[in-house]
């Protein structure tokens, strides 16, 4: 794909010179996006292979979402939670239809999410089970990703999240992901509660082995422990059903949501619990001034619901079937591993392809745009909203890109 690369090389500068270097994103400067396409400022149009990492599991800038958020925007957005507004207990309800939880505590962002979980989990461990005071523990994996602050970071295994960020918030434990034995093992009475993603994504869509989920829910059962399920990324139809967990036939007593809750038009989260959970909580113990803004859980409502209406959980389960397939065909020796739920796929290449970021950038150059993780995995993420077509034509260009490469 030629481009000019005129205004591209100079919002790229001004992002150098003004912004911190936190990311390592492709040279790809988007100007506007549509359902699975996005057009960047040369005009140059591209599919979009990751979907804002499935905070767009509906499609970019869906227009009935739109719709919400325009006219709930000339009325009012935010009044904090001083005082209450007409969108919230509506949002609670539809939440609750949708997905069996008793109640729900809005946040913003998904580490804001994670964090209400783990301070309700604390909670409810003194409060409820009786741990003494300050032993709580919550087990924890590794390949974890659940955020960027400061707490969530010091029970990551990776060095590069905790490089410089120290001291870190103690009360975790680190278990290997997919050994079922490692958690019934580290169970004793002051753990009280386990945080696991039911599929890991930023490790490169890490599927554990059939069972596990449903084994920990009856070691927590067992042990009078929390599960807690992160389905920021895997949640909301990505992986073929509402939530990852479903797959193993679990219920979480904890969940966490984010990311495609409000479509990408907004940042929405929440932690969903059972009400023995939920009322540990009392006014004052936990807050956030933008939970439960009234622009966010119009948005948020009419994402759901879009979600369901446009049966895209269906289609990501039906589709998702479909290019594993597919992709299950590539002839390349520079293959490792093909992984996925619903439209959720990760490539992983041998270490001797070079790292998948030459992959990404050769497929850009085809017009679709992806994103490596953890050097060797390509992810393969696209809006539920895809059709079988636009798989084709995307598979055309891995193809192309494979045999160029190897």
């Amino acid at each position: 794909m030629e481009t000019t690369k005129t205004n591209t090389a100079e919002y790229i500068r001004l992002e150098d010179a003004y912004g911190a270097h936190n990311y390592h994103p492709l040279d790809v400067v988007i100007q506007r996006a549509e359902g699975i396409w996005v057009w960047d400022v040369e005009g140059n149009k591209y599919l979009d292979f990751l979907a804002a990492y499935s905070a767009v599991n509906q499609g970019h800038a869906h227009p009935r979402i739109r719709k919400a958020l325009i006219e709930q925007s000339e009325r009012v957005t935010l009044t904090s939670r001083a005082f209450r507004n007409d969108q919230l207990g509506p949002f609670y309800k539809l939440v609750h239809e949708l997905t069996g939880f008793d109640q729900m505590l809005p946040m913003n962002t998904g580490a804001e999410a994670v964090e209400t979980a783990i301070k309700a989990t604390r909670k409810w461990g003194y409060k409820k089970k009786g741990v003494p005071e300050n032993q709580a523990e919550i087990l924890v994996f590794e390949g974890n990703f659940h955020g960027r602050t400061t707490t969530i970071v010091g029970f990551s295994d990776d060095d590069q999240y905790k490089d410089g960020f120290g001291p870190f918030t103690p009360g975790f434990k680190l278990l290997p992901y997919g050994d079922l034995e490692a958690v019934q093992n580290a169970m004793n009475p002051n753990v009280v509660g386990v945080l696991i993603e039911p599929i890991q994504g930023e490790s490169g869509i890490i599927i554990p082995p059939a069972g596990y989920l449903k084994g920990i829910a009856e070691a927590c059962k067992k042990h009078n422990a929390l599960l807690i399920a992160d389905e920021i990324q895997s949640g909301l139809g990505r992986t073929g059903t509402m939530f990852a967990f479903q797959h193993e036939g679990v219920q979480p007593d904890v969940v966490t949501i984010g990311k495609a809750l409000a479509g990408g038009f907004y940042p929405v989260s929440a932690m969903l619990a059972s009400r023995d959970v939920m009322d540990v909580f009392n006014p004052g113990d936990h807050g956030s001034t933008f939970g439960g803004n009234p622009l966010g859980c119009a948005v948020a409502r009419e994402a759901l619901q879009v979600l369901v209406d446009e049966n895209m959980i269906e289609n990501s389960a039906r589709l998702g079937e479909y290019f594993m397939k597919r992709l299950s065909e590539l002839n390349s020796p520079n293959i490792q591993e093909i992984r996925g739920k619903g439209l959720w796929i990760g490539l992983q290449l041998k270490p001797e392809a070079g790292g998948a970021r030459r992959y990404c950038e050769a497929l850009q150059d085809e017009g679709l745009l992806c994103k490596e993780t953890h050097v060797d995995t390509i992810r393969f993420a696209p809006a539920l909203n895809v059709q079988q077509q636009d798989l084709d034509w995307a598979m055309e260009r891995i193809v192309s890109v494979f045999a160029k490469l190897g």
